[in-house]
């Protein structure tokens, strides 16, 4: 089974820090999705897609990776920018 790593981002209405350090693991679709053919709903019959664990670290992450035997992805994480601009700005 294939796994991906990745250090949760902020939501768009967070504007705190809170929970931007945890590392998730997800497992990758073994499956493709597909459309239910009486209610149109999209499924799939692979359950691991719901499993989402939580580290404190990436290390720790992989360490539980490698002693499931998971081949597992490290997503890199952004950097983080700060854009600096004055209020007057806007009316330039």
């Amino acid at each position: 089974m294939t796994a991906i790593i990745y250090q949760q981002p902020k939501s768009a209405m967070q504007s705190g820090k809170a929970k931007v350090d945890t590392w998730i693991l997800e497992f990758a679709p073994s499956e493709a999705r597909r459309a239910d053919p009486l209610m149109g709903w999209t499924g799939s019959g692979d359950t691991q897609v719901q499993v989402k664990l939580k580290f404190e670290t990436k290390e720790a992450a992989k360490a539980y990776a490698e002693e499931q035997g998971l081949v597992a992805r490290v997503r890199a994480t952004p950097p983080k920018g700060l854009k600096l601009q004055a209020y007057a700005d806007n009316f330039r």
